[in-house]
């Protein structure tokens, strides 16, 4: 999966409205024309797409319509969205920029499910339930390895299967309790 394909994921699991895309992407750090947010949140044609899942035409759109959202702009994102779900911390430190956790390709997936678990205050047995919705069951300790830190004995790369199926598991969640 690459970032934009994430982006549009997250946004749809948890129901987000573009003006308030818009409004994430600010508290992050970054500006961006609802415009801009709109051509973030499509499909380049090399991403993945997966058969399984509806998607229009219009879901993949030419590159001219295309933004390229890099890492620094899906931490922003994320960043964002934890202010805007769980608003500003008292501390003094909360001003400083945040140090960028996304160095590479293989850490996204892995702090994807940190700051999603942040921004929704998810437990760990919340997060293996989000698994399980989406057909997969992982254990404690596996989960725990995820949420390591890289570089730590017992950390683990989470796979874009794993990261499919939390989003999957997640929309499945979030979206059963939007339609109740």
């Amino acid at each position: 999966m690459d970032n934009n394909d994430i982006l549009i994921r997250v946004r749809y699991a948890l129901d987000i409205k573009n003006t308030d895309m818009v409004d994430i992407f600010k508290l992050g750090g970054l500006e961006f024309t609802k415009e801009e947010v709109m051509k973030l949140l499509t499909r380049s044609k090399d991403s993945y797409y997966d058969e399984a899942e509806s998607h229009d035409e219009t879901s993949l759109n030419t590159e001219e319509e295309h933004i390229k959202c890099n890492h620094k702009t899906l931490e922003a994102f994320f960043n964002g969205l934890i202010i805007f779900k769980r608003g500003r911390q008292e501390k003094s430190d909360q001003g400083q920029k945040p140090v960028l956790a996304m160095k590479d390709s293989g850490s996204v997936n892995n702090v994807m499910l940190k700051k999603l678990k942040i921004a929704l205050s998810l437990s760990s047995d919340d997060v293996m339930e989000i698994f399980e919705l989406a057909d997969e069951t992982i254990g404690k300790a596996e989960l725990g390895a995820l949420f390591r830190k890289e570089g730590h004995k017992h950390y683990r790369e989470c796979g874009d299967k794993y990261a499919r199926r939390f989003l999957k598991g997640l929309s499945l969640k979030y979206r059963d309790d939007l339609q109740q």
